[in-house]
């Protein structure tokens, strides 16, 4: 089996197996570095938001939709989408630890270090609980996506549990996307080393860097190179992909294609 990993800049991937099709954190409009929008996206079998910041669950609502494809998500992002015309019969309430099958695909939604927030068209402020998700693409592949968390111990939880082949590891921020204020921002949720020390936690083969526009940024390019200071087991694999490129998982083998 092959299983396909396509980057979509910022946190936004489309993962295709011959399990199915997900779509995580679909934020694509307001993205400088989509080379797709929310109308070029193939039908998604589901669409996993990890949390309400517009730019993870981004464009969710749109493309369920008009695909009518599934949601899950924690209930302040659900609350978003029903006020964007979502109907409750595509939303499907979860948190860490209650898994949900679609069809041949397993998503196991895991702890999340964030905050999750949402503004209603009201005013009313809710809070939900943010999420990482394990998704089981085919028996020997399951990729774990970080939902914008900074880094924890119990990742090695994660790895003796879920066992994930692939980690999509935020490692630093959008820049073009950090809201004015003051002092500096100088990492994302996690620093280009916890990210790195966080592949090693989780376990997985392929480490790939992920929350950026421009993999060329020095913090992704730091993280590339601690990945192999972390690495106990002497066979990760550092990746970076530009937005629209497509990691390609066979076996043992990969290739990036563009």
């Amino acid at each position: 089996m092959t299983t396909k990993l396509t980057f979509h800049g910022v946190a936004c991937y489309e993962l295709v197996s011959d399990r199915g099709r997900v779509l995580v954190d679909p934020f694509l409009k307001g993205n400088i570095s989509a080379t797709v929008t929310a109308e070029d996206i193939e039908t998604p079998d589901v669409i996993l938001a990890s949390h309400a910041a517009w730019d993870h669950m981004g464009d969710a609502a749109a493309v369920a939709i008009r695909t009518g494809a599934p949601v899950i998500c924690g209930t302040d992002t659900a609350a978003l989408l029903r006020q964007a015309g979502v109907p409750d019969s595509q939303i499907r309430l979860t948190i860490w630890g209650i898994q949900i099958r679609v069809g041949q695909l397993l998503v196991k939604p895991v702890e999340c270090r964030h905050w999750s927030q949402a503004r209603l068209d009201d005013g009313s402020v809710i809070s939900g609980v943010p999420m990482g998700f394990v998704v089981e693409m085919e028996p020997d592949v399951s990729v774990y996506h970080f939902g914008d968390s900074a880094i924890f111990s119990d990742m090695k939880l994660i790895r003796e549990l879920h066992k994930p082949t692939v980690g999509l590891l935020g490692c630093t921020q959008p820049w073009s996307l950090v809201a004015p204020g003051p002092g500096e921002v100088i990492t994302g949720e996690m620093s280009p080393n916890e990210a790195a020390l966080a592949a090693e936690f989780l376990g997985v083969r392929y480490a790939v860097a992920t929350h950026y526009e421009d993999p060329e940024t020095p913090d992704v390019q730091e993280f590339l190179a601690a990945v192999p200071r972390h690495d106990t087991s002497n066979k990760r694999i550092p990746l970076a992909l530009r937005s629209g490129q497509t990691l390609v998982i066979d076996d043992e083998d990969f290739e990036v294609q563009n």
